[in-house]
């Protein structure tokens, strides 16, 4: 096998579920080969880096192996390698992401009766100086 599909490719190496979901991510722009955006119809070849766009994660890849079919986990980690330099800048966005869990920098409720009167409190506390 010298060449395969770019989706086919995403869904055989268990990087999306399906091959329309690897479709949808390929037209969305979250798949770029060779540093360019492509078509899902766009034919690999071996040596080829991909830069893909998965939630929080951004992952560059390298293309080892081709296959059109799905198979296990393993088999499948054989058709790629991740970069070292992704991968420590992923493992660096985790670990502020989870060291950032724990603040309310990102609260996204509102304030329950007894914060909303300590922060009336604290605000009149303020205004009588």
């Amino acid at each position: 096998m010298d060449k395969v599909r770019i989706d086919k490719w995403l869904w055989a190496a268990r990087f999306y579920k399906t091959r329309s979901l690897a479709k949808q991510a390929i037209d969305g722009g979250k798949v770029h080969c060779d540093g360019q955006r492509v078509k899902p119809s766009k034919d690999l070849i071996v040596g080829q880096t991909l830069t893909l766009k998965q939630g929080w994660d951004e992952r560059s890849v390298e293309v080892m192996a081709l296959s059109d079919q799905r198979r296990g986990a393993p088999e499948a980690q054989r058709l790629y390698q991740e970069t070292p330099d992704s991968l420590a800048k992923r493992e660096a966005e985790a670990e502020q992401r989870k060291l950032m869990h724990g603040t309310d920098a990102g609260r996204l409720r509102r304030p329950t009766k007894k914060e909303r009167r300590q922060i009336h409190r604290f605000q009149n506390i303020n205004d009588v100086k």
